[in-house]
């Protein structure tokens, strides 16, 4: 046994659960601890260990239909935090003021966490009639529109898997409550790579939401716009969707410069 990486560099003992969150982190499924150790090539005992820790500590969670290891509530909020705290935080909120000042409506940044989709980031709209949903906020995974854009991001089978194992709570008329509708609209945004909450999550509220990826193809965040049904319909939310993706380009590079 080498205690080295797929490029064969032994790897320090004070780096290797840095070394697993990185794999971790930029997979885009839930791996195995044997999957971890086919690139860090330690001691499966070790492997073991070091994610038995992680989890016991909130790092990883286990996949509730598979038994792999994903990332935990800590670890999101890790990387999060790193977004926010970051010298780049300056940069993606100017990304997000230049889309706004195109698209007359509220822009967010949104990363998937335990509790759902958390708004990260977010500027405004100056029209007088807007819907507050202030930095910090939680929203559901089911009836929004960076809830499924995240859920796309997933491989079909954790996707099912993920669905399943939520609670699809009414919130009005228009919310998925059955898992077989949520998936056909999850497979669509995928087809379509961006997302709509067709007054799903707040009655008079329509929302499109597009992907930001790392540019090795790791998804990231959301980037979403809501706005009131009576100024933002379905087809003018539509019309936005290439500024929304030429701002997540512009995103990944002030977040990967």
């Amino acid at each position: 046994m080498t205690n080295a990486d797929a490029n064969g560099q032994r790897i320090p003992t004070n780096l290797r659960i840095l070394r697993i969150i990185e794999i971790i982190g930029r997979s885009d499924e839930a791996l195995t601890p044997a999957d971890i150790n086919r690139e860090i090539d330690l001691p499966k005992a070790t492997v073991h260990r070091l994610c038995r820790t992680l989890e016991a500590e909130g790092y990883l969670i286990r996949d509730r239909s598979s038994g792999r290891l994903r990332p935990g509530q800590r670890l999101r909020s890790l990387s999060s935090g790193i977004l926010h705290a970051s010298s780049a935080h300056i940069a993606r909120h100017q990304v997000l003021r230049e889309i706004a000042a195109e698209v007359r409506e509220t822009v967010n940044f949104v990363v998937a966490e335990e509790q759902g989709m958390r708004y990260l980031d977010r500027v405004e709209t100056d029209w007088p009639l807007r819907i507050q949903l202030p930095v910090g906020t939680n929203v559901p995974f089911h009836c929004t529109a960076s809830g499924k854009m995240f859920m796309a991001s997933l491989p079909e089978p954790e996707c099912r898997a993920f669905v399943n194992a939520l609670a699809l709570t009414r919130l009005t008329a228009n919310t998925h409550v059955e898992p077989s509708s949520l998936l056909a609209d999850v497979r669509e945004t995928r087809r379509n790579n961006y997302s709509l909450d067709r007054e799903e999550f707040i009655e008079g509220m329509n929302a499109v939401a597009v992907p930001v990826f790392s540019p090795d193809g790791v998804w990231i965040s959301a980037i979403a716009i809501h706005g009131p049904v009576q100024r933002l319909s379905i087809a003018a939310a539509v019309a936005r969707v290439d500024v929304l993706h030429e701002g997540a380009r512009d995103l990944q590079r002030a977040l990967f410069p």
